[in-house]
């Protein structure tokens, strides 16, 4: 379960260098505010971290940029950052329904969903990151020869993001129902806090790797 409320996180995120706190004004540069011109990807929901900072660290040439609702998990993921700084990670505290206010079209070079909420209560559909609400704002932001992955544990919130796909204009690339024993995917694969978890209690994780 997430933590919501650990007090005094938000002081602590609005005083981070780490954090852009006005990210509607970084919407066409990012380049500049990373003050290079290497790819962007971004992590919606990422978390404590983990999986972002690893792909920070292991990809210097490329900038990430991690996206986090909630102020006391967004703390986390600073705390880490605190023991190794890394020149090409930003973070930003916000709602994944703007995404399109922060990022320009074609701005992201991939985007990464992992374990995201899965909203079970059928009314809530539109609020899942793989319905195709959101695959519609992630079209606007990726660019066209790009991918999205997403990987979680759980196979009904799975099997519904594959049944997204065709109504929202996306195609499957890879496809798989047990990343861990799957030879291709498997193959650098990073794992988030959530996965080491859930995979160390035997469940399997399933992925899937898509365009438009």
């Amino acid at each position: 379960m997430r933590l919501r409320n650990i007090k005094g996180a938000r002081d602590v995120i609005a005083k981070s260098p780490l954090v852009v706190h006005e990210p509607e004004q970084a919407k066409g540069k990012w380049n500049e505010i990373f003050g290079n011109d290497h790819p962007v990807r971004i992590e919606i929901g990422m978390g404590k971290g983990k999986f972002i900072h690893e792909l920070a660290q292991k990809n210097p040439g490329i900038n990430y940029v991690g996206i986090e609702k909630y102020s006391s998990v967004l703390l986390r993921a600073l705390q880490k950052m605190n023991t190794e700084l890394l020149p090409n990670l930003l973070f930003i505290r916000m709602d994944a329904e703007d995404i399109t206010e922060i990022f320009d079209r074609e701005e992201v070079d991939l985007i990464y969903l992992n374990f995201s909420d899965p909203w079970p209560k059928d009314r809530h559909a539109k609020r899942r990151l793989p319905s195709r609400e959101f695959l519609a704002r992630y079209d606007k932001i990726l660019k066209k020869e790009s991918v999205l992955e997403f990987k979680t544990d759980n196979k009904d919130l799975f099997e519904f993001a594959l049944e997204e796909l065709a109504p929202a204009g996306w195609e499957a690339v890879n496809v798989t129902f047990n990343l861990h024993e799957d030879a291709l995917l498997s193959q650098g694969n990073v794992m988030t806090e959530y996965e080491e978890r859930f995979s160390a209690n035997g469940n399997p994780i399933y992925k899937y790797i898509i365009r438009r």
